[in-house]
């Protein structure tokens, strides 16, 4: 990040606390506008508490985060989601009473402002930016398809399009690709490829490394809620901190010696 350039979203020695037990532990990153920033780590590194904290439904025990400016600590997730923040969940959440259409248009209904007294009808940017949404993933021909009848690959895409119809600044994405196929991986790493240049920051938590490494700008590794590595991904397996807690030889190998990370799944 150039010294001119403000951050979109900071963290400043940001810690949450159960108990004793510190999750995520004085922390502290910034992430530039257009970025795609790859959290890996072991389970149990802090990495979904810390999108717990940044988008509100957990706050901060201590330290603060700041979106394009504005300190959100405390804000609500509702509020901090019209702010800006919008987060795509591990499980496959959806109306599976309504159409695909439909429920991406929940989103961009909803997910911009405050609707307090909603209309009977959604308005008409609402049905335009939802069909171009549909388009973005793919997904155009099958918006009239029950949502129960969708495959897995198509809820993450619908889940996707919901949260980007929200016109977020950042979207966290926890685990987007778990239980899909290699070429369902390279589909929505096709959409993701896109987004920064519709102004959307990207923090991508993710335990596919072909996946990971092959979208992030920049790569976070946590252990324990604290930052175990951060820098570019093909500096990943000549790390031996990183190597010893999270890779592990056998990949740390496999990465060196393709000189291709994209081709090595860590699970």
């Amino acid at each position: 990040m150039t010294a001119d350039q403000t951050p979109v979203l900071s963290c400043r020695n940001v810690s949450k606390r159960f108990g004793a037990l510190a999750a995520v532990a004085n922390l502290s990153f910034d992430v530039r506008p257009g970025e795609v920033l790859g959290i890996g780590g072991p389970n149990g590194a802090g990495k979904t508490t810390l999108f717990e904290v940044i988008s509100g439904l957990s706050p901060a025990s201590d330290g603060t985060v700041v979106l394009d400016g504005e300190n959100i600590t405390r804000l609500s997730p509702h509020a901090i989601c019209h702010r800006g923040i919008a987060r795509l969940f591990q499980l496959n959440a959806s109306f599976d009473g309504l159409s695909m259409l439909e429920n991406v248009m929940v989103g961009a209904y909803f997910g911009k402002a405050n609707r307090l007294l909603p209309g009977l009808r959604i308005d008409a940017a609402s049905r335009r930016r939802t069909r171009d949404l549909l388009g973005l993933v793919g997904l155009a021909d099958r918006a009239d398809l029950p949502m129960r009848l969708a495959s897995v690959l198509e809820r993450k895409l619908i889940m996707l399009a919901g949260a980007l119809a929200t016109e977020p600044k950042v979207l966290l994405m926890d685990e987007p690709v778990g239980g899909l196929t290699p070429s369902e991986i390279d589909r929505v790493a096709e959409v993701v490829r896109k987004l920064p240049s519709l102004g959307v920051t990207v923090l991508l938590i993710e335990h596919v490394m072909r996946f990971l490494t092959q979208l992030s700008d920049r790569v976070l590794i946590m252990h324990h809620g604290e930052r175990l590595f951060e820098g570019p991904p093909d500096r990943l397996a000549h790390d031996p901190a990183v190597v010893s807690v999270y890779l592990g030889i056998d990949a740390a190998a496999a990465l060196k010696q393709t000189g291709d990370s994209g081709r090595v799944a860590h699970e």
